[in-house]
């Protein structure tokens, strides 16, 4: 089942809010409907928005009628900016966008010249993207230790990703490699997509996994079990701190203190060099309703005062190695992230 398609000029996803018991595609083909789902986490994952975002982009540059170049570029504009303003924190979505508009304006041919410039781009941007989990995914396998427990934390196979995974990717190659590994998979509150869509691509993959409460994860690694901790990224700061989904922090925390190797994989793009370290990314906070409950099901009255923040700031100083395509980051970050973001940018692309 494929969880991303772009056929007909609509965008085709497997709608992640119906998982793991409804495997229902939906079909967006206009702006207003694939920046719901966005919103809405009907597609989610760093990566997987930033494809999303470029096709988002395409997309809605149909519905601009103007064969004035800069009248449809100013048009452009506010589709951008429209996609810009559905999820905050993702840098992956941004990355994608601004690649978009850099394509558009780097044509001073007319507006048709600009149409295929930037369907090109969007279709380059997913190939691109399927590339570097691929490659992430084999190095990042090679640091997973033999037999070992594996603490994962949220979803980051190709659901979050569109294609291989990174986080997960990491795990699904290492175990293809034999390495007799167990992934211990985190529900993750207060969405569940631990519990729903993480289980559900392992299950697929057939790699051995465990369910476990957010709450239990010290636990295992007190008692011996965990040999390493893998997560994703929503974005990496020049330095290295990294912003992931809620409850990232506590297990990076947790594994420092037990001496547990702790990684982040990510592709480069997820990294926003524009930002010197945690404190400028901005953290999402969501409804009220997803934590009171569940679905329909309500567990807490509506009168009480709710937090939710949808992500946590892991600092780079305990943070063991950031997996990308390019090569194993290593502290100090601020150097390490930059020469393998140089030396990828050596490697020939369209993007």
């Amino acid at each position: 089942m494929k969880i991303f398609e772009w056929r007909d000029g609509a965008i085709r996803i497997l709608d992640q809010t119906r998982l793991p018991d409804d495997e229902k595609v939906i079909v967006c083909d206009d702006l207003d409907k694939i920046c719901e789902a966005i919103q809405s986490l009907r597609i989610r994952g760093a990566p997987a928005l930033g494809v999303t975002a470029a096709y988002a982009v395409l997309m809605g540059s149909a519905s601009i009628k103007h064969s004035s170049r800069t009248e449809f570029l100013q048009e452009l504009d506010l589709v951008a900016s429209r996609i810009k303003a559905t999820r905050p924190t993702a840098v992956n979505l941004f990355w994608a966008v601004d690649q978009m508009l850099a394509a558009a304006r780097g044509v001073h041919g007319d507006v048709d010249s600009i149409r295929k410039s930037i369907a090109q781009t969007a279709d380059t941007i997913k190939s691109d993207n399927a590339s570097r989990h691929k490659a992430l995914s084999q190095l990042g396998a090679e640091l997973i230790p033999e037999g070992s427990g594996v603490i994962h934390h949220c979803n980051t196979g190709a659901l979050a990703t569109i294609d291989y995974g990174s986080a997960l990717g990491v795990l699904h190659a290492a175990h293809q490699a034999g390495k007799n590994i167990h992934v211990y998979v985190n529900e993750t509150r207060p969405l569940l997509q631990g519990g729903r869509l993480t289980t559900w691509e392992l299950n697929r993959w057939d790699v051995p996994h465990t369910l476990i409460t957010d709450s239990a994860a010290g636990h295992l690694m007190q008692s011996g079990e965990i040999g390493a901790v893998v997560v994703g990224a929503d974005r990496i700061a020049a330095n290295g701190d990294t912003a992931n989904k809620i409850g990232t922090y506590t297990n990076a925390v947790l594994a420092s203190y037990h001496n547990i190797p702790f990684y982040v994989a990510a592709p480069l793009t997820t990294v926003d060099f524009d930002i010197k370290d945690g404190t400028e990314i901005c953290i999402e906070e969501r409804t009220p309703s997803e934590v009171l409950g569940f679905g329909h099901n309500r567990w807490a009255p509506d009168s009480v005062k709710v937090r939710n923040p949808a992500f946590d700031l892991t600092p780079e100083s305990i943070i063991t190695g950031i997996i990308t395509e390019a090569g194993i980051a290593e502290s100090p970050y601020l150097n390490s992230l930059r020469e393998l973001h140089e030396s990828a940018r050596k490697i020939p692309s369209n993007v």
